[in-house]
């Protein structure tokens, strides 16, 4: 029986600086796979984290994404918009016991061993303050990438029972990346391999909400050396809003497509690149070290 559920993807960067190449490449991937696909492509704003954000970063990567020719369907959905949401669910775990709060601190988890032991979740007299932390029966620590096969995580990492909501307040990526994807509907995610590990609890989770999970896809990382990803924290240049081709054809070069003819019309490069995308050509490997 063919599978007839239509492919949605999804690009959902943080709003802590603008655009650089190694986002570009999740961007541009992630685009093209859905398209390839002849599926959706949705644009989501992880802004849950205030400390972290720049002012005017949001419109500036989706000022890019335009410049680009990757162009979203649907209206763009704000995780900030999407607390009460968040917190619903919390409530609903916590009072059918499936997450509980949590008062140890890092320096009490370093002498754990570095991995949390769930003590907080065993006490008689249940805590009502802390981060709350989400019960893991499952503890995957295997899942089938659809381009870079099995991966295997740390067992002990993969059992832990982790945050859901932070001790400050914030709720936590896990959650909300999973509550998110469920609600756009998201069939198959694509992304950078930093998030190889994550997915593994991603997966644990789609399991205690008994929800279907996507398929996963994971791209390989532009690094400036070796372990170390191109990023907002440690700098990055901005990518040219101005003249896209050449960073274009820079980005489908490092997936391993070939390069497509420069055009005045950007949209006219990105329907070549969606023609010729082929998943095959893009390299197995975690990393890959930029020429500097």
């Amino acid at each position: 029986m063919l599978n007839t559920t239509p492919y949605i993807g999804r690009f959902a960067p943080s709003p802590s600086g603008p655009l650089h190449f190694g986002s570009l490449i999740a961007a541009l991937g992630s685009f093209l796979r859905a398209r390839s696909q002849g599926g959706k492509w949705l644009v989501r704003i992880e802004d849950i984290d205030p400390p972290r954000e720049i002012a005017g970063a949001s419109s500036a990567i989706l000022n890019t994404l335009e410049a680009y020719g990757l162009e979203w369907d649907d209206c763009v959905l704000y995780q900030s918009q999407r607390l009460e949401v968040y917190q619903a669910k919390i409530e609903q775990l916590l009072l059918s016991d499936q997450a509980y709060y949590c008062q140890c601190t890092r320096k009490q988890i370093q002498a754990m061993g570095g991995s949390y032991d769930g003590r907080c979740g065993q006490l008689t007299s249940s805590l009502t303050s802390g981060a709350i932390r989400v019960r893991n029966p499952f503890a995957i620590d295997t899942f089938n990438d659809l381009h870079m096969g099995q991966v295997n995580v740390d067992k002990t990492f993969a059992a832990e029972d982790f945050i859901i909501k932070r001790s400050d307040g914030l709720y936590a990526y896990q959650l909300a990346v999973v509550l998110d994807d469920i609600h756009q509907q998201i069939t198959e995610v694509v992304r950078g391999c930093d998030l190889l590990e994550p997915t593994c609890r991603q997966q644990s989770l789609y399991q205690i909400l008994q929800a279907p999970s996507p398929n996963w896809l994971h791209l390989p990382l532009a690094c400036a050396e070796k372990g170390r990803k191109l990023s907002k924290q440690n700098h990055a240049p901005a990518i040219d809003n101005l003249q896209p081709q050449a960073s274009i054809n820079a980005a489908l070069a490092f997936l391993g497509q070939a390069a497509v003819t420069p055009e005045i019309q950007v949209s006219k490069m990105i329907e070549q690149a969606i023609k010729q995308f082929d998943l095959a050509k893009v390299p197995k490997q975690s990393e890959i070290l930029l020429d500097t």
